[in-house]
């Protein structure tokens, strides 16, 4: 049965993600290429004709949770084509093909040309495993995407040239390469069309954008903050190697809709344990770009990834990186304990930490992150913030939105607020009381 055979009948997809925004973008963007091919998107409760699996492996847990659905899902619906892509997709496809009922792997330079694949098991009936060498990844597949959110995501970078002793992702995701500014603002005037507001621009390591195309990261926000109709713009994960003075600086003093929000990966607060890591910072750098978003931004949002219990953490650096952490003008942690991943060069390095140790760690650091957020919110208590409020899950149900400075307000559902527009409210415990 050729694709065109197929969708000439009315036949359905579902999609199920893991992992990072990154993903949930392109699965959106596997949607509206399905959709194009007259595949629908299957109705909650509809038994669907497709399921499709974008996956994540940035920890063991993490392609755990992927076979765990895959198998679900291939029990639930034993009669629907299975799509598996994703970052566990490519970096250990032969295991995925093995789990029963599983008909077709992609990995990440083919995620995007689904269509091509899923017609040629139409024609074949025979399982597609279809994995190109890491290495030798070289296509940036286009992604901006609403899906079911009220803010947009813009993947203007993919890939990574870092290599941290810890991390997959360089395999998973292929070395770093970037779209085109001009490719990419036509994106952000097209989510302006849409009506939408908000975009977050996202990516694998954004900071890398334009390395491979002669262009810059501070070059394509400039051309983005350009563009008419879009209120806010927010800048995902980004090294802080790569965050430079300058661009926070523009973003303080020159930018129309860059919000007062940053998130940034510290990992550990020892130098030793960066070191080993092979992060390309030490905490001096990371202190300073820290205070220098607050002396040019001092209402910022300030998230940090931190990992607890890496090899070679000992007590004494685990000390050490828990002081400097809590000495940051943070406002939120996003904590994980280490994971052993598979053909990584931190297998090589001794003074492993026990999982009892890390997930105290991560509870010293989980209460920390508590106690911060909840300080900074309450500083702004009786003060009026612009809110983005977001489309509730049911016609009924209480309305969420966010400051621009990243704290998540809570009202009553009601037609005066409706979900994609920008309303000042002042901020109370009453409804801040939802920690973003």
């Amino acid at each position: 049965m050729s694709m065109n055979e197929f969708s000439s009948k009315p036949h359905t997809a579902a999609y199920f993600t893991l992992g990072c925004k990154l993903n949930f973008a392109e699965t959106s963007t596997l949607g509206r290429l399905l959709a194009a091919k007259g595949i629908a998107r299957a109705d909650e409760g509809e038994t669907p004709d497709i399921c499709v699996v974008n996956t994540c492996s940035v920890t063991e847990m993490a392609d755990k949770k992927g076979r765990q659905l895959i198998r679900r899902l291939a029990s639930k619906y034993p009669e629907a084509t299975l799509i598996v892509t994703g970052c566990y997709a490519q970096l250990k496809p032969a295991e995925i093909a093995a789990i029963p009922g599983v008909d077709i792997v992609l990995g990440s330079n083919e995620k995007l040309f689904m269509t091509q694949y899923l017609d040629r098991w139409l024609n074949e009936h025979t399982q597609q495993v279809e994995v190109t060498p890491f290495r030798d990844i070289n296509r940036f597949a286009p992604s901006c995407e609403r899906g079911d959110r009220t803010r947009y995501f813009l993947k203007v970078q993919d890939g990574c040239d870092y290599f941290c002793t810890y991390c997959t992702i360089p395999k998973a995701r292929g070395r770093s390469r970037s779209g085109r500014i001009a490719d990419l603002v036509t994106q952000a005037r097209n989510v302006a069309a849409e009506g939408g507001k908000e975009i977050v621009i996202t990516g694998v390591n954004i900071g890398e954008f334009g390395r491979d195309t002669g262009e810059s990261f501070l070059d394509l926000l400039k051309r983005l903050d350009d563009i008419e109709g879009i209120a806010r713009y927010r800048i995902s994960s980004i090294e802080p190697n790569l965050l430079t003075p300058e661009i926070i600086r523009w973003v303080a003093e020159e930018s129309r809709a860059f919000m007062p929000h940053f998130h940034i990966p510290l990992q550990s607060g020892s130098d030793a344990v960066l070191k080993l890591m092979n992060r390309r910072y030490d905490t001096a750098l990371f202190a300073d770009r820290l205070h220098t978003v607050k002396e040019y931004i001092p209402d910022a949002f300030i998230g940090i990834d931190v990992i607890a219990g890496a090899r070679g953490e000992t007590i004494e650096e685990w000390e050490k990186s828990y002081r400097f952490i809590e000495s940051l003008p943070f406002a939120h942690l996003h904590v994980f304990p280490y994971s052993e991943r598979p053909d990584t060069a931190a297998l090589l390095l001794g003074g492993a930490v026990s999982q009892e140790e890390k997930h105290r760690r991560v509870g010293e650091l989980t209460a920390l992150s508590l106690k911060r957020q909840r300080a900074f919110i309450d500083s702004f208590f009786g003060t009026e913030r612009p809110v983005l409020w977001e489309h509730p899950h049911t016609p009924s149900a209480p309305l969420h939105g966010f400051t621009d400075n990243y704290i998540r307000v809570t009202l009553p559902n009601s037609d005066a607020l409706p979900p994609n527009s920008i309303t000042p409210i002042i901020l109370t415990e009453a409804n801040t009381r939802d920690l973003a």
